[in-house]
């Protein structure tokens, strides 16, 4: 079998103008990086301000084994067949961070043949988003430690600085750090350390701002510490927001790109969905809406964590409802669940699918929560067997749930047009859609609903800190904002070794931090990191390029 970046190579792109004539953009709103990749000058929103919105497809998933479910795989697939199909699609999608891509579950540009293209570049320096997005963040931490350094008039407490420096790289020593050493003019000695970008708030505000006036404005009310008084000090007393906003002037437009099939793409953004909140960005999705019938974008790993947050944070900023949901689902993610070691995934076990396909249960319970039509995507892998496929359709028929056997990887569009289909119909359904949580309610009874209503606990415990931590934004008045839930993916709980669908446990809390500009409260639940480490054995250690510039092992 090829491998991925073997079956990208094999397919001649069409020329980056081709796919903006083909949603009706015109090359004046344009800016090329190179043949097959360019940015959308965000005056073409103001030229769309009139036009009708299609219709939103949210794909999410089931907890995730540690390599994924196919769930970007399973919504470059699913545009693929509405092309199929003659409906007018364009996919929006988050881009790779270079952690998981040099690290141990691989980058974001689907597999086998439901890919983008150039998979290469996507995968990694791109159109340089990520790296503006670090040089952004890390201007603001040099900014606050050099007002420390030339005196201090803002008066920083050095012992609440809360923005940390970022790096684009999995690099478990950089978590705990100490700056400053080396004497009085190197600058003034303090802990610190350097969290994923993908994590950083600049990468939120990024996703949720509207325009570049609005990226601005949030870049400015990031609360960066406290004074020694215990009063907040915010990005724009240091007066660098509007340095930070020039850094991102291009990474704030969006980036036009294909599929294997020539499907339109619109990626935009990357924020971690364990850390941050998951999502694309609003200018991508509500671009994309503007552009075609349907738009089809994914909220990362499973539906406790990408959904929750996309349906519960960026809905709500960007006024968006989702016309339906597809919940992806896969025998191994499931047999996962059931106890099955991963070494042991592609073996038929009927015995360890009977175990976890609980976990199929509860994210169908979940969803149907918010009022919108679910679709089930069995997400095919050649190694599933036809006994663990039928039992998992018998489930979803059981389960009063629309389903789908997808075979997108396999046979690309092709093997989605039954989804898409079902999708199209489903979109046409009676929608309901209403958030779990309203915003007026205080910050403990947020999380009491989201742990029992999602992750199924029966009470919550709060560390001296979350509890001092969420006083302190009671005092800002900030606590009418939504809730971003860091915490472990394979797990609808705060534990990952909680697998299937536990309940009845105490889900723990044991960080609380107010991300200011972005507009949510985020909640650090279990042992949650941050900033991730490489694995024994990283996939930047089979990645390498010959002397003509050909790139191997990437996938």
């Amino acid at each position: 079998m090829l491998s991925d970046i073997e079956i990208a190579q094999s397919v001649a792109p069409k020329e980056i103008e081709k796919i903006a004539e083909y949603l009706g953009i015109n090359c004046d709103y344009l800016e090329f990086y190179g043949k097959f990749k360019a940015k959308i000058d965000n005056k073409l929103e103001e030229k769309l301000k009139n036009k009708n919105i299609g219709k939103l497809v949210l794909v999410t998933a089931v907890n995730p084994t540690p390599a994924g479910e196919g769930k970007t795989t399973t919504t470059i697939g699913l545009g693929q067949a509405m092309k199929k199909i003659n409906k007018l699609s364009v996919i929006a999608l988050r881009e790779p961070s270079l952690g998981p891509v040099f690290g141990v579950k691989g980058g974001a540009t689907g597999g086998g043949y439901s890919q983008v293209l150039p998979m290469e570049d996507i995968n990694l320096h791109f159109t340089g988003d990520m790296h503006a997005v670090t040089s952004a963040n890390n201007l603001l931490c040099a900014a606050i430690d050099n007002h420390i350094h030339q005196g201090n008039a803002l008066n920083i407490d050095i012992r609440q600085i809360l923005v940390k420096r970022c790096l684009d790289i999995n690099d478990r020593e950089l978590r705990n750090t100490v700056v400053g050493l080396g004497g009085k003019t190197h600058g003034v000695p303090r802990e610190d350390g350097f969290i994923i970008t993908v994590a950083t708030e600049v990468m939120a505000i990024l996703c949720l701002a509207s325009d570049l006036s609005d990226l601005k404005n949030r870049l400015g009310n990031i609360l960066t510490s406290y004074d020694y008084d215990g009063n907040p000090v915010y990005a724009k007393d240091l007066g660098v927001h509007g340095a930070m906003a020039v850094l991102l002037k291009d990474a704030v437009k969006p980036n036009l790109i294909q599929t294997l099939e020539g499907t339109p793409v619109i990626m935009h953004g990357g924020p971690f969905a364990n850390i941050a909140h998951g999502c694309n960005s609003v200018i991508a999705t509500k671009l994309g809406l503007k552009l075609a019938d349907y738009c089809i974008t994914e909220a990362g790993f499973g539906s406790d964590l990408g959904a929750e947050k996309f349906l519960n944070i960026k809905c709500r900023v960007a006024d968006l409802k989702p016309s339906a949901i597809v919940l992806v689902a896969t025998v191994r993610a499931l047999k996962y669940n059931g106890g099955c070691k991963t070494d042991k995934l592609s073996e038929e076990n009927l015995e360890f699918l009977q175990k976890g396909i609980c976990n199929l249960g509860v994210h169908i319970e979940n969803l149907k929560k918010f009022g919108v039509p679910v679709i089930v995507s069995i997400n095919k892998f050649y190694k599933d067997s036809n006994e663990e496929i039928k039992y998992v359709m018998d489930y979803c028929e059981k389960a009063k749930v629309e389903y789908s056997l997808s075979d997108v990887f396999a046979k690309g569009g092709d093997g989605a047009i039954d989804l898409a289909e079902k999708v199209c119909k489903a979109c046409e359904y009676k929608n309901n859609f209403s958030f779990i949580y309203p915003l007026n309610i205080s910050i403990k009874e947020k999380i009491s609903i989201l742990s029992k209503e999602i992750y199924r606990a029966s009470n919550v415990l709060y560390s001296k800190e979350a509890l001092e931590n969420i006083e302190k934004i009671e005092l800002l008045h900030k606590d009418n904002l939504p809730i971003c839930v860091a915490k472990t993916q394979y797990s609808i709980s705060d534990d990952p070794a909680k697998l299937g669908a536990p309940s009845g446990y105490t889900f723990k809390v044991n960080g609380v931090s107010l991300s200011n500009g972005a507009g949510f409260i985020v909640i650090y639940a279990g042992s949650i990191l941050t900033m991730p480490g490489l694995p024994k054995v990283p996939a930047a250690e089979k990645i390498d390029i010959n002397q003509d510039g050909k790139i191997s092992g990437l996938f």
